[in-house]
């Protein structure tokens, strides 16, 4: 019985020994007595016992390597604590196996030396500006570092960019003073924006009473021109009155008479009005008018007389 029981444990090992089974997330290296034989892909697996041997297992999955904080200088002298995270997957076992010893160290140094190296190329304010860049110009580096070891870096991002106390105070100093430049220079167009609206109310009020004052010129323009164009339709209907008037019987005898009246009307006026005395030039002249005037009141009441 105890035969039979080792027996059967020796059956098992070498059945263990035997048979392999790889997880789908892993490939397997295999070595026979000591030398490379091949890489197992996941699936079931038969392996020669004794001579066939597990020698290395790697996770095939993309994996996350924390790179540690270190000490960097930057183009402008300015000292940097940088941290960041490393992705990367391994893409051929037998060169991860024996292309280095160790990939995942291998690959957060090699991190820690290409960040310092790119800050280096770069001012503080490049360092924040241009992350994205830093970040693509480390993978790049590493990745093209990496190639013999059976890796692929995918992606690398820096975490926390931290300056030094003093240069913190520095950057606290500027961005105030950026502050109140801001406020300097919101103010200021403030200002100018006041004065534009207060030259374009002022001008828009000058032109307003310009057309204001147009428009009451021209209205008194037209007023002026309808009362003269009035005056002057009234005086060709008195001319037309009075010409129609001269036609008739003893229009002119009448016109005659009513010029005389305004004559004798205006010269007594300057006489009362006039400090000195206005006598006619020719005496003998004045007789003469008083018969013509006495023979025109006879001439008009002649007809008067025969009408009734």
């Amino acid at each position: 019985m105890l035969l039979f029981t080792i027996a059967f444990l020796i059956f098992l090992f070498i059945l263990y020994k035997l048979l392999l089974i790889v997880p789908m997330r892993e490939v397997n290296v295999i070595e026979r007595l000591g030398k490379f034989r091949t890489v197992l892909q996941p699936g079931f697996h038969f392996l020669i016992p004794f001579f066939d041997r597990v020698a290395y297992r790697h996770d095939t999955r993309e994996e996350v390597l924390d790179v540690p904080p270190q000490s960097c200088i930057s183009k402008d002298n300015t000292q940097l604590e940088v941290d960041g995270l490393v992705y990367l997957k391994v893409m051929d076992g037998r060169l991860a196996s024996y292309g280095i010893e160790n990939y995942r160290k291998a690959a957060v140094n090699l991190a820690q030396t290409t960040m310092r190296s790119e800050i280096g190329k770069l001012s503080l304010s490049q360092t924040f500006s241009e992350r994205d860049s830093l970040n693509e110009s480390i993978v790049r580096e590493i990745d093209k570092a990496s190639d013999p070891w059976g890796i692929k870096v995918l992606r690398y991002e820096i975490k926390n960019i931290t300056p030094s106390r003093h240069v913190i105070h520095t950057l606290e100093k500027q961005m105030e003073a950026e502050r109140s430049k801001r406020a300097e220079i919101t103010l200021a167009n403030a200002e100018k924006a006041a004065m534009i609206n207060m030259s374009e109310g002022e001008r828009q009020e000058a032109i307003n009473l310009s057309e204001g004052e147009k428009r009451k010129r021209i209205n008194e323009a037209q007023g002026t021109a309808q009362e003269i164009a009035i005056i002057a339709r009234a005086k060709a209907e008195g001319m037309l009155l009075v010409s129609g008037a001269l036609s008739k019987e003893g229009g002119h005898a009448a016109m005659n008479m009513q010029l005389k009246e305004q004559f004798i009307k205006q010269v007594g006026g300057i006489l009362e009005n006039s400090d000195v005395s206005v006598v006619p030039a020719e005496m003998a002249k004045l007789e003469g008018f008083f018969e013509g005037m006495e023979q025109v009141t006879s001439a008009v009441k002649a007809p008067q007389g025969g009408r009734a």
